[in-house]
């Protein structure tokens, strides 16, 4: 038998899995309707001479990633339509872009710019592409997290444990208690899992050796289990009488020379991988909260209803806040025409 809860789940697992869902829900949510409306258009394009494209604008991301964006008017069919575009794409190109305004011959309510039209793939593409990396990465947290729920769950029952030499790859040490990262590369089945375990005060990993300038420490695989198990320089995780841990331990002492090599005469070289995660979802975080604050002063404080991306952001926002959004607007841009995100069925009044 060995000691519950050997294994742990770092906080930041649980926290970043929430970060990554949240950015691939928004990029769904942002990216998806533009495209349905746009292949919709594409089925029966109609490209319009008359219509007006306002505040159009482009801008590039690391060199190649780009959104457009424009305030549509036009006339068809004797009905006037205001119409806000917004496109995201992957492309090389240098200088500006050309484009008309295009509508759909079946569904006149629904406008975009020819540039969408061209860049329809480009755009399943990329939004493809993105949703396959982010949702990828939330399938892997949920993978590790439930691997590690059923190690626990087998751990409370007894089995044959055979030892394994692993690698510490990262470790911290906070207050008395330290949390150790390690992996399965050295030696046996070399599956290259990695685990963490929260040693309690007093505690340290049982090091016998070093390889690559890493600490190596001594674990044990715990009958059919997938991840290996830490154990303590006193072997206190294994249930044993005293007498058989003294003699366990003994050719373990005679042979590191003397009592085991302490973790804390590596050295730490640099931030662990969890504060980098911490660091990052941090500056998530607070792009986040800028986000929202900008939504805020659009809603609130802008000077013109038509704020660009503002308006596009105050669209997407969940129905009760978007609600309060366009209330807000409303009290000062009531007697003008309403922004996209605000319209009602006719695409001009407040809603």
């Amino acid at each position: 038998m060995l000691a519950q809860g050997v294994i742990s789940t770092p906080k930041i697992s649980y926290f970043s899995l929430l970060i990554v869902i949240g950015l691939t829900v928004f990029m769904a949510v942002y990216e998806v309707p533009g495209i349905l409306r746009d292949w919709v258009i594409n089925q029966n394009p109609v490209m319009l001479d008359s219509g007006d494209i306002r505040d159009g604008k482009c801008s590039t991301q690391k060199g190649f990633f780009t959104t457009c964006s424009a305030h549509l008017n036009y006339t068809y069919n004797a009905q006037t339509y205001d119409k806000d575009v917004e496109i995201m794409f992957v492309d090389l190109h240098v200088g500006d872009y050309e484009t008309n305004l295009v509508i759909s011959g079946d569904h006149p309510d629904l406008a975009t710019l020819s540039l969408g039209i061209d860049m329809l793939w480009n755009r399943i593409i990329t939004l493809v592409v993105f949703v396959a990396v982010l949702g990828g990465a939330s399938i892997t947290i949920i993978f590790q997290i439930l691997r590690a729920m059923r190690v626990r769950g087998q751990l409370r029952h007894p089995a044959q444990l055979v030892p394994v030499p692993v690698e510490i790859t990262a470790f911290d040490r906070r207050r008395e208690r330290l949390a150790v990262t390690y992996a399965d590369k050295i030696a046996g089945r070399k599956t290259g899992r990695t685990a963490q375990t929260q040693f309690e005060p007093g505690q340290e990993p049982l090091l016998i050796g070093e390889k690559g300038g890493k600490a190596v420490a001594l674990a044990v695989w715990h009958g059919g289990t997938a991840l290996p198990v830490l154990l303590d320089e006193r072997l206190e995780r294994i249930d044993m009488a005293a007498e058989e841990r003294v003699k366990a331990l003994a050719p373990l002492v005679a042979e590191l020379g003397g009592r085991p090599p302490q973790l804390l005469a590596q050295r730490k070289k640099g931030p662990t991988i969890w504060v980098r995660f911490a660091r990052f979802f941090l500056v998530v975080l607070l792009i986040v909260g800028c986000v929202f604050g900008y939504w805020l002063w659009y809603v609130t404080s802008a000077d013109s209803q038509f704020t660009s991306p503002a308006m596009d952001l105050n669209n997407m926002m969940p129905a009760p806040l978007n609600r309060w959004g366009c209330d807000q607007l409303k009290k000062r841009f009531g007697d003008q025409r309403a922004p996209f995100g605000c319209t009602a069925s006719d695409y001009t009044s407040w809603k």
